[in-house]
C-alpha cells in the first residue's frame, strides 16, 4: 500500500495547530491570575491605608483618654489646695499641677499631630480608592478580552479536532499507529521533509537508496537518526 503522505501531512499540520491552541489555552489562566493579583494589590493599598487610619484613630482615643485621666488628677490637686496647711505643701501641689498641665499640653499637641496625620491618611485613602477603581476598570477590560480570546481559541480547537476526526479514517490504520508512536516520542513532530538529501529535523544525510525508496512512495521511510517519517517536498507539495 502506498504511503498516504498527503493525509499524513494534513494530520501533522492539524496536530501542530491543536498543540499551539492548547499551549495558548494553558497560558491564559496564568494571565488571568496575574490580572487578579494586580487587582488584589490595588485593593491592598486601600486596606493598608484604612488600617493606618484605624491605628491613628485608636492612638487618638488612647491619648484623649490619657488626657482625661490626667485632668482628673489636676481636679484632685486643686481640691487639695484648699486643704493644705503649710506654704510648702501648697507650693508642692502647685508644682504638681503645673507639671501635670505641661503633660496635658504635650499630649494635646500629639493629638493635634494625629488629627493632621488622619487628614493626610484620608486623602491617601481617597486617592487609593480612585486609583484602584481606574486599575480595576482597566484590568477588568483586559480580563474580559482574555476570556473572549479563550472562547475563540476553544472554538478553534474544537474545529481542528473535528477536522482531525474526519481525516483519521482516510489514513491506513497501520500508518496511524506508527504516526501515534512517533508523535508520543518526538513531541508531536512526526514528519520531516527531505531537503537536498538531508532530514530537515535532525540534519542527517539520508542514504541514496532510502531517497529512491522515498520517491517511489511504496512504503514509509524513517530517518535513521531521529526516527521521523521522511517525505519529499517536491513529490508532496503540502508543507506548511
Amino acid at each position: 500500500m502506498d504511503t498516504d503522505f498527503e493525509n499524513l501531512i494534513q494530520l501533522q499540520n492539524l496536530d501542530i495547530e491543536i498543540k499551539n491552541t492548547s499551549l495558548l489555552l494553558e497560558e491564559l489562566p496564568r494571565q488571568i491570575k496575574d490580572l487578579d493579583k494586580k487587582i488584589e494589590e490595588s485593593l491592598k493599598v486601600i486596606r493598608d491605608a484604612k488600617d493606618k487610619l484605624a491605628q491613628n484613630q485608636k492612638k487618638r482615643r488612647d491619648l484623649e483618654a490619657e488626657v482625661q485621666d490626667i485632668k482628673g488628677k489636676i481636679t484632685k490637686y486643686k481640691r487639695q489646695l484648699n486643704e493644705v496647711r503649710t506654704n510648702k505643701e501648697y507650693s508642692s501641689l502647685l508644682k504638681e499641677i503645673e507639671e501635670t498641665q505641661a503633660t496635658i499640653d504635650s499630649l494635646e499637641e500629639e493629638i493635634i499631630g494625629e488629627m493632621l496625620a488622619a487628614d493626610d491618611i484620608e486623602k491617601e485613602i481617597k486617592s487609593a480608592d480612585q486609583k484602584a477603581m481606574e486599575i480595576q476598570n482597566e484590568l477588568s477590560k483586559q480580563k474580559e478580552a482574555i476570556l473572549k480570546k479563550k472562547e475563540e481559541i476553544e472554538d478553534e480547537k474544537e474545529t481542528l479536532q473535528r477536522k482531525k476526526e474526519k481525516l483519521l479514517p482516510k489514513v491506513p490504520s497501520d500508518q496511524i499507529k506508527l504516526y501515534n508512536q512517533i508523535f508520543a516520542k518526538k513531541n508531536g513532530i512526526v514528519l520531516s521533509p527531505l531537503w537536498d538529501e538531508f532530514c530537515s529535523m535532525c540534519h542527517m544525510r539520508i542514504r541514496p537508496q532510502m531517497v529512491n525508496e522515498l520517491l517511489a512512495g511504496s512504503k514509509i521511510i524513517l530517518c535513521e537518526s531521529c526516527g521521523r517519517i521522511l517525505y519529499h517536498p517536491k513529490k508532496n507539495d503540502l508543507i506548511p
